[in-house]
């Protein structure tokens, strides 16, 4: 361990976050690997090890016998500032080597408002923050994760980005850096390569030009870089990398427990919805794989808790015989089995009775719009009627915690869809009133609310934000609305959401402000502690940037967007013909009912996905 970390260490918090040492981390020899490859996560330690996503890539490039790949986390304020004084680079867990010494860093962005952190983590590496002023091929920096699916406020930076799931992908551009490394290629030539591998989008090869009016002009590939770029998917996930040996954090997480992701995709199609989009098509696993590898991991770890993952975890057809093999083995060790957030129209007493066998936790529940009209502007098949019977059902069993979530500022919201949301929370507690078997132990329930963020790739990518000032109005009429003592109202802030929305449809002259927010002192903008909206706006004026042209603007459906160049697999035609339907507040069927013909299917190569 480098002196000047064992000086730092007893200064901070959780010193345990930057020490690495965790049971089962991989730890290879040096000079027995050709590339050595820092996966970095622009949170903190706590937060990227609760992500699966980076569990599963990590395990996958470490699984290619001529690659390293060690973790590196964004260091909390006070461990910050400590290495700032002692001239402590960023530096990788398993090595302790600062991450200049890399020959690539892999950045997972599944947040807009993880931007400046990237460049934060770049600067404490000793990095030039923009891919033109890294010359050379090594070290190259890339980035993935959801965000990347509108790639462009973070160009400049990044040499390239990887679109969709990588645990494919990740490792052919290794292979291709492997052999341009060993042959001395210059990064010019590696680039124009790598754009050939499906996936891979390569900034440098597009050039952008702008109307006067400020949208975008045209976008023109060169050196023969596609004119789209199609994201990669994992055909079978049965047979894709899990790791069930994953590394036991060495302190406390976000969650510490053992997930099991059943399905990518979505058989919904929720119109505010873009995870829903871009995880398309849907492809299961089969239960009993799952219930292996939740058993095998729980044997390497010791964790005490199973939680079931995927967009709409309540769809996954077998999940009856996925909990009933699971809790063969969780119920005798004490082990709890937990599921997200649920659908109320589909949650069963036979459910509930498997969920409670071990411990009991709060229910949580989705319903997003207060009334039925507006749940089916947006898609979201779900009634009071089903919401109802659903907490019926929770209160008959001795549930007493029930989570309702909704949004604010929704395509065609009106006054009246926001009085119903205090209405429903009047419902169910009238409801627990009738059906609880011990009302001695009081219930609780919590409404919270989000801002609608227009979001790349959904039927809502044209959609303007509501203004800041009028999503606090919204707020303050439910607020004055909900007068049950037994009802908490939770509301998430409308500067974020507002930066968020400008971040989620920006372009490549974005990238400015963001660069100049870091250089303001922006870095953990996802956090409150660290985010300021007052820096952000001064940083968009000094770029001679309009931040409402992004966030609050309706964008012409026949407007040229910054991410059209990305193709998830689900045709425009398709969003636009979800967005005339939410005008009509007409419901379309979910793919198990009936295809909806969006177009993902043709990624799969039977041409079939199974919803």
């Amino acid at each position: 361990m480098d002196k000047r970390l064992e000086r730092i260490l007893p200064r901070v918090q959780k010193p345990a976050r930057y020490v690495g040492g965790e049971y089962n981390q991989i730890v290879k020899d040096k000079a027995a690997v050709e590339l050595r490859l820092a996966f970095c996560f622009p949170d903190t330690y706590e937060i990227g090890m609760s992500n699966l996503g980076m569990s599963i890539l990590y395990h996958s490039m470490n699984a290619l016998d001529f690659v390293w790949c060690e973790r590196a986390f964004a260091p909390w304020g006070d461990m910050y500032e400590e290495m700032k004084k002692a001239g402590l680079p960023l530096y990788a867990l398993e090595s302790g080597d600062s991450l200049s010494e890399f020959d690539a860093l892999a950045f997972s962005v599944g947040y807009e408002m993880a931007y400046t952190t990237v460049l934060d983590m770049l600067d404490m590496a000793g990095l030039p923050l923009r891919s033109a002023d890294r010359p050379e091929l090594l070290p190259l920096v890339f980035a993935g994760g959801t965000a990347a699916v509108n790639p462009e406020p973070m160009a400049p930076f990044m040499d390239l980005f990887v679109v969709g799931e990588g645990e494919e992908m990740d490792n052919e551009l290794l292979l291709l850096l492997r052999k341009a490394k060993a042959e001395g290629w210059t990064k010019a030539a590696f680039l124009k390569e790598a754009a050939r591998i499906q996936g891979v989008y390569v900034p440098s090869l597009y050039e952008v030009s702008y109307r006067e009016d400020g949208r975008l002009a045209a976008v023109k590939p060169l050196d023969g870089a596609p004119a789209r770029v199609t994201k990669r998917i994992v055909q079978d996930l049965d047979a894709a990398p899990y790791p069930t040996k994953p590394i036991v954090p060495s302190t406390e997480v976000v969650h510490d427990r053992v997930s099991l992701e059943l399905f990518r995709g979505c058989v919904r199609g929720c119109r505010f919805c873009q995870a829903g989009y871009v995880y398309r098509p849907i492809r299961s696993k089969k239960p009993e794989t799952l219930i292996r590898q939740g058993i095998e991991t729980l044997q390497n770890t010791g964790c005490e808790d199973v939680t079931l993952l995927s967009l709409s975890t309540s769809d996954y057809r077998p999940l009856n015989e996925l909990c009933d093999g699971l809790l063969e083995y969780c119920q005798e060790r004490s082990i709890g089995l937990s599921l997200p957030s649920l659908r109320a129209d589909n949650f069963s007493m036979e459910l509930m009775e498997k969920l409670q066998r071990v411990r009991k936790s709060g229910l949580t529940f989705a319903v997003e719009g207060g009334s039925q009209r507006l749940r089916d502007a947006i898609n979201k098949n779900v009634t009071e009627k089903d919401l109802l019977n659903t907490c019926r059902i929770a209160f008959e069993g001795g549930w007493n915690n029930v989570k309702l979530y909704y949004m604010l500022g929704l395509p065609t919201e009106t006054d009246e869809d926001i009085l119903g949301i205090a209405e429903m929370a009047n419902q169910v507690l009238h409801c627990w009133r009738q059906y609880a078997k011990n009302k001695n132990r009081g219930v609780k329930i919590t409404i919270s609310t989000s801002c609608f963020v227009p979001k790349p790739h959904s039927p809502f990518q044209w959609e303007a934000q509501v203004p800041m000032e009028e999503y606090l109005r919204r707020v303050n009429l439910l607020r004055s609305a909900i007068t049950a003592r037994n009802v908490t109202y939770n509301w998430h802030d409308a500067e974020t959401s507002f930066i968020e929305a400008v971040l989620s449809r920006g372009d490549r002259r974005v990238a400015d402000a963001v660069e100049e927010v870091w250089r303001r002192g922006g870095r953990l903008d996802a956090w409150s502690d660290y985010f300021s909206f007052q820096r952000w706006m001064d940083a968009f004026a000094a770029c001679g940037l309009d931040p409402a042209f992004y966030a609050n603007r309706e964008i012409p459906t026949d407007a040229l967007l910054p991410w059209d160049l990305i193709d998830v697999g689900v045709r425009k035609a398709h969003l636009l013909r979800e967005r005339k339907q939410c005008y009509a507040s007409r419901l379309s069927p979910d793919c198990r009912k009936q295809c909806a013909g969006c177009g993902a299917a043709a990624l799969l190569k039977g041409g079939r996905c199974d919803g």
